[in-house]
């Protein structure tokens, strides 16, 4: 079974999809049995010729030099995090950029949000996450319905010179190369990533939504999902062959120390706290990795923007005058032309960083 503290990273999709850090959490603790258990592979995606089983490789060494101390992160200054306020009139919505996993230096015992966050949470009678928890209990069996199969399938999804970028990749930890096999493109480009980021040490239990959950204890107060599990999991399953191998190229398109650099920067940026700032960091960052701008741009689409659409119909359709509703997404679905920020200034709100 592949290393389990893969379920504690984060990928550059974390900071767009929770269902990303969750797939990938439950994938690496699957055992063979459970990969037995995938449906059919979907029509959009055209096998191509089987190629024979790769040799394995002694596991490595692994280096735990992740600049930690024995006792975990060094303690850092607190994190300002993406944190806005939307007004139009009587009604208000709190908007906190999210990432799905974190340190634990993010959120101090004491004070692990800053206090204009924390008096949101106290004023807003419901908080809208991404997804509901109860909604997130069944993400291990939708991820073994939807993303693994029972054959080495995507050694048939992929072109030959793709899979070897893969086998090559994943040559040092054969277990993890193993259970790629079992798994279609789009869940492939996610665990990539995250075997590849391994040494930052990130926890998924300091997510800013289990966090956030942590210090949210109004007794009439509710926790919402802005959208279902299915919708997020058909996000990535309705992308076609050339939009999931897309997604894949650009994670084997750097080595793994740089996908790293990349993981670390992303989270100094979240620290900072300027969702704009992110949004252009990600947007150059996708520029340079994108193997087809055409086919990048189509998955930037259904992954980023028709969601952050939907997140600001269903934010709309939950505010009301006097009623605050705390809303927390993914800290890349804010910034830029066609984020959420801008969205709800379109629709009338007044937006400024709290």
């Amino acid at each position: 079974m592949p290393d389990s503290r893969a379920a504690r990273t984060i990928t550059r999709r974390f900071a767009f999809g929770v269902v990303a850090a969750v797939l990938a959490m439950a994938c690496v603790q699957f055992a063979p049995a459970a990969l037995a258990v995938g449906g059919p592979p979907p029509s959009a995606v055209q096998p191509h010729p089987k190629r024979p089983a790769p040799p394995s490789a002694p596991t490595p060494r692994i280096d735990r030099s992740d600049g930690t101390t024995a006792s975990g992160p060094v303690r850092v200054e607190e994190a300002r995090m993406p944190f806005y306020v939307a007004t139009k009139g009587k009604t208000t919505l709190y908007v906190l950029g999210t990432l799905h996993v974190g340190y634990a230096s993010d959120y101090p015992a004491d004070h692990p949000f800053r206090a204009p966050i924390l008096a949101a949470l106290d004023a807003s009678p419901i908080l809208a996450l991404e997804i509901s928890p109860d909604d997130l209990l069944f993400s291990q069996e939708d991820v073994q319905r939807y993303g693994v199969c029972r054959s080495e399938c995507l050694l048939d999804y992929l072109p030959d010179w793709m899979w070897k970028k893969v086998e090559a990749r994943m040559r040092s930890n054969p277990a993890a190369l193993a259970q790629l096999r079992h798994t279609r493109p789009w869940l492939a480009s996610m665990l990539v990533e995250t075997y590849d980021t391994l040494k930052a040490g990130f926890q998924s239990e300091y997510g800013t939504e289990a966090q956030l959950q942590n210090v949210y204890l109004r007794a009439k107060g509710r926790i919402v999902g802005l959208e279902t599990l299915n919708e997020q999991i058909s996000t990535f399953t309705k992308l076609t062959s050339a939009q999931q191998r897309e997604m894949l190229a650009q994670d084997l398109a750097q080595t793994p120390a740089e996908n790293v650099a990349d993981v670390k920067e992303l989270h100094r940026l979240w620290r900072v706290g300027d969702a704009d700032a992110l949004k252009a960091w990600d947007d150059s960052k996708g520029e340079k990795l994108a193997r087809s701008k055409a086919v990048a741009a189509a998955v930037d689409n259904r992954v980023v923007y028709e969601r952050n659409r939907r997140f600001v119909t269903r934010m709309l359709a939950l505010a009301a005058p006097n009623k605050p509703v705390f809303v927390a997404i993914g800290a890349l679905h804010l910034g830029g032309e066609r984020g959420v920020l801008e969205l709800l200034r379109k629709n009338g709100f007044v937006v400024e960083a709290a």
